[in-house]
């Protein structure tokens, strides 16, 4: 069976990234869009990523235009967007498919390590989040209306001592 880290995934400048190089950290991977209601999450993201960060939290932003062309724009318009909107930090990746028969091997994973609500093995929209632990566990599946601020409870949980210094 494959880990989180066996993973390579596309910078928003192109280049190939190995998810090992995220080994023994907590992981927050979202699907993104620029344009959806739940956009303003990224300001919750952003408040994590600040604060947990240094104690060893990584948020990746994995932007997605498959729900009602919500992130239409290139990689260089999605950062620009991003950095502007909400002084996002956090690596925000490439697009990619979630769902479908282009669904990037990595989300493919995510939904089979936690299927949603019912069993489903789809995403049901933009801001779906997964938490890994660091040993690369995926521990936890959130719906886009979680607000990020709600799973720091989690988060610090899989950080330990370190996320309270």
């Amino acid at each position: 069976m494959p880990s989180i880290y066996d993973f390579e995934v596309t910078s928003a400048q192109g280049e190939a990234v190995r998810l090992d190089r995220y080994r023994n950290r907590v992981l927050l991977i979202v699907n993104t869009a620029s344009f959806c209601g739940f956009t303003p999450q990224y300001a919750g993201l952003m408040d994590l990523h600040r604060k947990l960060e240094p104690a060893g939290l990584s948020v990746l932003a994995f932007p997605c235009n498959q729900f009602g062309g919500q992130e239409p724009g290139d990689a260089s318009e999605i950062g620009t967007f991003c950095r502007v909107a909400y002084d996002v930090t956090f690596p925000v990746f490439a697009k990619l498919d979630v769902n479908g028969p282009n669904t990037h091997p990595l989300y493919a994973f995510l939904k089979g390590a936690r299927p949603g609500i019912f069993g489903t093995r789809s995403i049901k929209w933009n801001f779906t989040k997964f938490l890994v632990d660091p040993t690369g566990r995926v521990v936890a599946r959130f719906a886009p209306r979680t607000r990020p601020r709600a799973l720091e409870p989690a988060i610090t949980r899989l950080l330990g001592p370190k996320a309270h210094l």
